[in-house]
């Protein structure tokens, strides 16, 4: 990187953030309808299939419509919090992106803290909820941004410790070598326990950790059945209720973008990224292409997860908001407690140490 000119180094860098950008959004518009229409599948409805054909450009007219329509703020509100608090979700929800790898050597930024640096950034996030709750001078939006608050404190911690198992795995919080460790077989992946077969004693420990970590998510980025913040039944519509227009967007697409990056999370701390799960190095068959077939691998994967949020959205009750609680506090945090510690056991005790 040494003989590399800084203007060079600015360009590539600049070009690769706005390459992430544009396919994060892009993938937000596609994911969003697949959102809508699994959701009327599971109802035995036909979903949006207007807007384009089979409905495909309907989150592209969706824009557009907030974009055009007028921007109310509320008399008392305070304006500059008010605006600011969307952007700000937005400016945190992208910015974690950059630590993803996508393919070998594909990411923004190869930092060896990158899970610290995603938690950070997740971490953060909230402020924006409750900057907008409290700028919108309403008991509404200020209840819903105070329970978002309270459920993504709570979620963030067993996040944080079902993360140090994968941590521990792989002896690293570089999310490219996580994902290197985890190449070969498809039982080298951490959900598996990672390092192939010797490791199959923590097959069970770690399938917890996954499933823990996809409910964990669900609850952080507030998808149903955690979606109490905007509990329409109970708080008209949370946090974001006396948004419109651009702002209501902008809140939205952050929503959407963490949704996304959970799934892509999931993916890559327990599902190998964008491992094939078989012995092929398509990199040095095909070059360039090789990377862009893994990126599709990975993809492939993220679609999958959010599937499966989608399925979750339709299919499963809502929780009352002392049950989401009790869940976290009560259940997540000390058998996540307890799988740091069983991992940490083998890794020190265990015949791989």
């Amino acid at each position: 990187m040494g003989s590399t000119s800084p203007l060079l180094w600015f360009g590539l860098t600049t070009g690769g953030i706005l390459l992430v950008v544009i396919w994060v959004l892009l993938s937000l518009a596609f994911l969003l309808l697949a959102d809508r229409k699994i959701w009327a599948g599971v109802q035995m409805r036909k979903g949006p299939n207007v807007v384009g054909p089979f409905g495909l450009l309907q989150s592209f007219a969706d824009f557009l419509k907030f974009v055009l329509k007028e921007i109310v703020i509320p008399a008392g509100a305070d304006k500059v919090v008010f605006l600011l608090a969307p952007l700000l979700s937005l400016v945190l929800a992208f910015v974690g992106w950059a630590a993803v790898p996508f393919a070998p050597g594909w990411v923004v930024s190869n930092i060896n803290v990158g899970i610290l640096y995603l938690l950070a950034m997740s971490s953060l996030g909230v402020y924006g909820i409750i900057m907008g709750g409290w700028a919108s001078n309403s008991k509404y939006p200020f209840l819903g941004a105070l329970r978002s608050a309270a459920q993504m404190v709570s979620y963030e911690v067993s996040i944080g410790l079902i993360i140090i198992t994968v941590i521990l795995l792989a002896g690293s919080m570089n999310l490219s070598t996580i994902v290197e460790k985890q190449s070969g077989w498809i039982w080298n992946w951490n959900v598996f326990g990672g390092a192939g077969l010797k490791n199959v004693i923590l097959l069970p420990v770690m399938v917890v950790a996954m499933g823990m970590f996809f409910i964990s998510a669900l609850a952080e980025t507030n998808r149903p059945p955690f979606d109490l913040p905007e509990a329409e039944s109970e708080l008209v519509a949370g946090y974001q209720v006396e948004y419109s227009s651009t702002p209501y967007l902008l809140f939205m697409v952050a929503e959407y973008s963490n949704i996304v990056l959970m799934c892509a999370m999931i993916s890559v701390l327990f599902f190998g990224g964008w491992n094939l799960g078989l012995p092929i190095d398509l990199v040095a068959m095909w070059g360039w292409w090789g990377k862009l077939a893994l990126a599709l691998v990975f993809f492939a994967k993220i679609c999958f997860w959010f599937f499966m949020i989608a399925m979750a959205k339709a299919i499963v009750p809502r929780y009352r908001y002392d049950q989401l609680m009790r869940l976290g506090w009560k259940v997540f945090l000390p058998t996540s407690l307890v799988l740091v510690a069983a991992v940490a056991a083998w890794r020190v005790f265990g015949p791989a140490a």
